[in-house]
């Protein structure tokens, strides 16, 4: 298949709603998945087509996204810094000082313990400001 009729496919999908790309799959690959989201159920569609065409993933890339996890660094926080996050309709701000967190006047050891402090459950301080990605296990 050449690279402007996939391309078309492709484009096509963006014009279809969810029954129409449910019956695309349905015509291509049987049973579709159980997804309500267009976006993704068209994307899912849009790569399988390509794949098709001009082959799947290396077994680098295959390999790269199998592993459970990927290391992610914590950023380095700095006196000063400022961190905000909306929880439960309040926007709450911790400050970054020497030797913690401070959170409405009092401060904290670490940034677990400010989240604690805001949530009343314990909490990854970085993970819950958007420091730290979730890592699926």
């Amino acid at each position: 298949m050449d690279v402007s009729a996939v391309t078309e496919e492709v484009r096509a999908l963006a014009r279809l709603d969810l029954d129409g790309l449910r019956a695309e799959w349905r015509r291509r690959y049987g049973a579709p998945p159980r997804l309500r989201s267009v976006d993704l159920l068209a994307r899912l569609l849009a790569w399988r087509i390509q794949s098709e065409a001009f082959g799947d993933l290396d077994a680098q890339t295959r390999a790269t996204l199998a592993r459970k996890s990927l290391p992610v660094a914590a950023p380095e926080l700095a006196p000063g810094m400022r961190l905000d996050r909306d929880w439960r309709g309040v926007r709450e701000t911790v400050e970054v000082v020497e030797g913690g967190s401070r959170w409405r006047g009092q401060t904290y050891p670490s940034l677990s313990k400010a989240a604690r402090a805001i949530t009343g459950v314990k909490w990854n301080g970085p993970r819950f400001f958007g420091l730290r990605a979730k890592v699926a296990a």
